[in-house]
């Protein structure tokens, strides 16, 4: 975890692929309790910190994530998120060319609970949410190609299957048809920037995460 932006009302850090949002299953200790700890030490706060989740990034993905640390900033954070007020851009890593340099994606998505996993149709279906995504060719390596995505809507696992429904898996996605995964158990998808109007400020904010470590994140030519 690396702390990127910081305020008094709002943290932002860099997730690596490895860590959780908030508590799970596997009992490993949660980004959240990270980032509080943090807090609680450099500020040498007593008792409980307060601190809000106001979005969540899946195991496999690194990036921004965003929290709030009062609780005015959580609300609003919470409305803005809701309402589409934060703009999130990703970059994600593919096998395949996608059919268009450059497009938007509309799909129904259905999430599977058993599974944990959606799928992606053309049209709607009982229980489906509308998916809605923008994405452009970046960047390429030699075997890959990358691309920028402009989220539109939030919905569960939502890049991930709707490049797979596009016939373009990210890197290691072994759920969403990957053929092989990374040897750190990562996907290739990353939080890249996220910007907002500041919910206490109003000042406009712009945030941009460092590229994972890895040889394929640095193999990426821009010159497209």
């Amino acid at each position: 975890m690396t702390v990127v932006y910081e305020d008094n009302h709002i943290i932002i850090v860099n997730k690596t692929a490895s860590e959780i949002v908030q508590a799970d299953k596997t009992g490993d200790v949660p980004l959240v309790e990270t980032v509080k700890q943090y807090l609680k030490e450099k500020y040498q706060k007593p008792g409980n910190v307060f601190l809000g989740v106001v979005h969540r990034l899946d195991r496999p993905v690194s990036g921004l994530v965003m929290f709030a640390k009062t609780s005015k900033a959580l609300t609003r954070l919470n409305e803005m998120f809701r309402n589409g007020a934060v703009k999130k851009t990703y970059w994600a890593i593919v096998k395949d060319l996608p059919p268009e340099p450059e497009a938007e994606l509309v799909n129904y998505l259905v999430r599977n609970e058993k599974q944990n996993k959606s799928y992606a149709y053309d049209r709607e279906k009982p229980g489906s949410k509308r998916a809605v995504l923008h994405y452009k060719l970046i960047g390429h390596s030699e075997n890959y190609h990358l691309l920028e995505i402009d989220l539109k809507t939030g919905r569960h696992h939502q890049i991930r299957c709707q490049l797979a429904k596009m016939g373009c898996p990210i890197k290691g996605d072994l759920k969403y048809g990957s053929p092989r995964s990374n040897p750190d158990g990562s996907i290739c998808l990353h939080a890249r920037r996220v910007r907002f109007v500041h919910p206490v400020s109003k000042e406009e904010v712009e945030v941009v995460a460092p590229l994972p470590d890895g040889n394929l994140w640095q193999e990426v030519d821009f010159s497209e």
